[in-house]
């Protein structure tokens, strides 16, 4: 938490909050203070998050997260508190201090991400290092053989990992202890004979004898290899290009070549489910044309990336997941997907494009010749012939028509209904029922069918999705707690002269929120309200409150505050501020003139002589109060 006074609050202060949020959500200007784009941390079609420009905070009106401009960066870059203060730092161009946390184990948890970022630099520079030595040679002929220029190599830092088991670990041993290399994803280990890393395969018995002395462990003495040996290696950096983890193809046949790729382990710093392969390279172009081409392996990747189709990112092989839809959506939602034509390629192309139209992406499908990968096209055809077959890719609905209709032939009743049963589940991920209908009234005419069958299930799937709807914490609250709420919110500022003054004739400075806190003090005229415990917290607070945001509030207030500072369509007044608590004055005459009613029946019943004439002088002066509302 950035407390007045700590760099994280200078960094607070002084970061544009806009600026740094936009370097990760598109951002469209959407009134005076704010602006709007998809939220970044769940799901949606139409935009519901919202940055307020003069506050400094953003909030979904969707799924309710909220916060500054610290908490953003380390909730989107899965990081801890001073790692985010530190990169926003960065980004602003604020010079940083020495490094102070908050806890041992949030200091000893930003240590180790700094120390897995550095043996994986270090690594990716050794494995390139390698390529260039003799033993290098057949991973070079190998390169040459699929068409990598010097220039891709380069630009992609292409490395080679040697097959001794212990160059690697020895290069690094300087740099970490044991347990951090095991920890890297770098390593595999044995242990008493026993493996308890996972490997493809120990090295040879020749390699072990020329290893230094075993080291000895808590259990046992413990040889610690590379994991990646004999193989091509491809490094794989996050969204800021920084080294992660890597992917080493084998160039070993037989019993000994393992698996084909050998994909790091998930780390401290590495989650196979939130990173693209060149991201990092490719989205500045996928913003400034607007649409990116997804392909499925890494050497597609590069083969497209070098023929100058900058904005290419890879699966690597996988069908998309949440994580990596939401994290492509703030650089683009038009996508072109291009994977391998073969079976395997099919069904992850499927996979990935019902998750892509469910969030409202706008797809093509690139489809090519038969036996013809990306990689391979561009190498036989060239780069002119992948633009035009760019420029000819289907729009999704086509493409899964086509193959609904190769896969069963519609000349017959039973082909029909397994082409609908195949392209039903695909329609009812479109969000918007427009299109829907329009997709479903295109079907049943390619497919010669009665387009009444598909709209039943498409009103049934609309009913599903409606049901779902949940109403945003700020529904119930009245205009009148909503102008209280800013006015305790506000930074002092009033539009207008006036002064205002208490009942003892002491006069105060023009300020709304001295004004609020007088009035709720001396009439606690939100007891009973709704927004009882939000209201309190911010009277709580003081006069002195610099950042509303920042206040110790459960999760349901932090919303509902969120929410209304977004909505700040109106200039604060004394004549609202005044407006309201007329409002809420009312409202509590009117709860008190009730309360009353019922106290005078129930003395009724127990024929209270005393108790009821005073009540009903009770209820006349109440009733006078409001006739004079």
């Amino acid at each position: 938490m950035a407390n007045p006074g700590d760099f994280a609050y200078t960094v607070k202060q002084q970061a544009d909050i806009v600026r740094i949020i936009g370097d990760y959500v598109k951002l469209k200007k959407a009134g005076a203070q704010n602006f709007s784009g998809l939220c970044p941390f769940h799901s949606e079609k139409t935009p519901s998050f919202s940055v307020h420009a003069t506050r400094q905070f953003y909030h979904c009106f969707g799924c309710g997260v909220s916060g500054d401009v610290l908490g953003f960066v380390q909730k989107i870059e899965n990081i801890t508190f001073p790692e985010a203060v530190r990169l926003v730092a960065q980004k602003a161009g604020i010079p940083l201090p020495k490094q102070i946390y908050a806890t041992e184990g949030e200091a000893r948890e930003a240590k180790l991400r700094g120390v897995l970022v550095d043996l994986n630099e270090r690594a990716c520079a050794f494995f390139e290092e390698q390529l260039r030595r003799p033993d290098g040679a057949r991973a070079r002929e190998y390169l040459a053989g699929r068409g990598l220029s010097d220039e891709a190599i380069k630009t992609f830092r292409i490395g080679f990992a040697p097959d001794s088991g212990f160059l690697l670990r020895d290069r690094l041993k300087g740099v970490a202890d044991e347990g951090t290399l095991k920890a890297s994803g770098l390593f595999s280990w044995k242990q008493q004979g026993e493996d308890r890393g996972p490997s493809t395969r120990a090295p040879n018995p020749g390699a072990l004898a020329q290893d230094e002395k075993n080291k000895e462990g808590p259990t046992g003495p413990t040889t610690i290899y590379s994991k990646f040996r004999n193989r091509v290696m491809f490094p794989i950096t996050n969204e800021s290009g920084k080294v992660i983890a890597f992917t080493g193809r084998t160039l070993e046949t037989g019993d000994k070549a393992g698996p084909k790729y050998l994909n790091s382990p998930e780390t401290a710093i590495y989650s196979k489910s939130r990173v693209l392969y060149n991201l990092d390279r490719a989205r500045e172009a996928i913003r400034a044309l607007g649409y990116v081409i997804l392909v499925e392996g890494q050497m597609d990747c590069i083969s497209v990336f070098m023929a100058s189709f900058r904005n290419v990112i890879a699966s690597s092989g996988t069908a998309f997941t949440d994580a990596q839809i939401r994290l492509l959506s703030r650089y683009a939602k038009k996508i072109v997907v291009n994977f391998d034509p073969d079976t395997a390629g099919i069904a992850a192309a499927e996979r990935s494009l019902a998750m892509l139209v469910a969030e409202d992406f706008e797809i093509r499908v690139l489809t090519l010749d038969s036996g013809f990968d990306p990689d391979l096209f561009i190498r036989r055809k060239g780069a002119d012939a992948y633009e035009k077959a760019l420029a000819g890719s289907q729009r999704y609905f086509d493409y899964l028509i086509e193959r609904a209709r190769t896969q069963f032939p519609v000349r017959s009743a039973e082909g029909k209904v397994k082409a609908v049963n195949y392209l039903l589940p695909h329609l009812q991920q479109v969000p918007h029922r427009i299109a829907r209908d329009e997709l479903a009234a295109d079907i049943a005419q390619k497919l010669g069918i009665d387009s009444a069958v598909l709209r039943q299930e498409l009103k049934h799937a609309a009913a599903v999705r409606s049901s779902t709807v949940k109403a945003a914490p700020e529904a119930q609250i009245t205009d009148a707690e909503r102008i209280v709420i800013r006015a305790l919110a506000s930074g002092g500022e009033m539009n207008g002269e006036a002064e205002v003054s208490d009942r003892s004739g002491e006069d105060h400075l023009p300020d709304l929120r001295r004004q609020a806190q007088y009035t709720l003090g001396t009439e606690p005229l939100h007891l009973g309200l709704a927004t009882e415990s939000l209201l309190q917290s911010l009277l709580d607070a003081g006069s002195e409150l610099a950042d509303p945001m920042s206040l110790p509030l459960s999760d349901f207030d932090r919303q509902r505050l969120a929410a209304l500072l977004m909505q700040e369509d109106e200039p604060l007044t004394l004549e609202l501020l005044e407006g309201a608590f007329a409002a809420l004055r009312r409202r509590h005459l009117e709860r008190q003139q009730q309360q009353v009613k019922v106290r005078i029946l129930e003395a009724e019943r127990r024929s209270d002589g005393p108790a009821l004439a005073e009540l009903v002088q009770e209820k006349l002066r109440i009733d006078r109060a409001l006739a004079a509302h």
